[in-house]
């Protein structure tokens, strides 16, 4: 693959062949940053998965890089104020013509599990942008007011592709290189937390890189 003149220089700055700790990498990926946004870091995870497994689950990081999120929670009754007193910033039963009248205002849907009937039905709209509430996720539950205020702290979904591959945002380049780095451990353990029982060496490769610079291997041993 041919790359422009930024990217050579900014990858020559290092040998991008070797593995780093988590740390290095991190300031490494930072240092290499020349777009004149603010880029966001990148994590890659390979994963060895059995046939037609896959790993998905949500998790916290403990610095927070992007905006609050706009949550709309599809529920009724006194769950109503439960979701807006937790900061939804939309909820009740109505938003369901709504979204299926093109209206799309928002960055999350929760739901509770008797609106799922009816909520199932916008799965044209809501599956093409990724925002269909699921179980898995811990977005279809009776706990509105927690699903709430864990998705406005920055609760965010993991999930590996059809190659096995985990791709996710975990910080800016403009953030503290610390910040970024326990994000990524983070990231890591909740990984390694979903490993099949038996399974040697899961986690098959890990990398970082920025959105248009060079990736770094890191140097990744399970259990550590």
């Amino acid at each position: 693959m041919k790359h422009g003149k930024k990217y050579n220089a900014s990858a020559a700055k290092y040998d991008l062949t070797k593995k780093y700790d988590v740390a290095s990498a991190c300031k490494m990926v930072q240092d290499m940053k020349y777009a004149k946004f603010d880029e966001t870091i990148e994590c890659h995870i390979s994963l060895r998965l059995e046939k037609n497994a896959t790993v998905r689950d949500t998790l916290v990081f403990p610095n927070q890089f992007r905006g609050e999120k706009k949550v709309l929670v599809f529920c009724k009754g006194d769950k109503v104020k439960e979701a807006l007193d937790a900061g939804a910033a939309f909820a009740g039963e109505e938003y369901i013509d709504k979204v299926k009248d093109g209206w799309l205002d928002f960055d999350v849907a929760v739901a509770t599990p008797d609106m799922m009937k009816d909520v199932g039905r916008l799965g044209m709209v809501l599956g093409r942008k990724g925002l269909m509430p699921n179980p898995k996720t811990g977005t279809v539950t009776p706990n509105v007011a927690q699903a709430v205020a864990e998705l406005k702290k920055g609760r965010t979904e993991f999930r590996a592709d059809k190659s096995g591959i985990v791709h996710i945002a975990v910080g800016k380049c403009s953030m503290d290189s610390e910040k970024v780095v326990e994000n990524v451990n983070t990231l890591l353990s909740e990984i390694s937390k979903r490993k099949p029982v038996g399974t040697a060496n899961f986690v098959s490769s890990v990398s970082v890189s920025s959105s248009m610079g060079p990736g770094v291997w890191v140097d990744y041993k399970e259990g550590e």
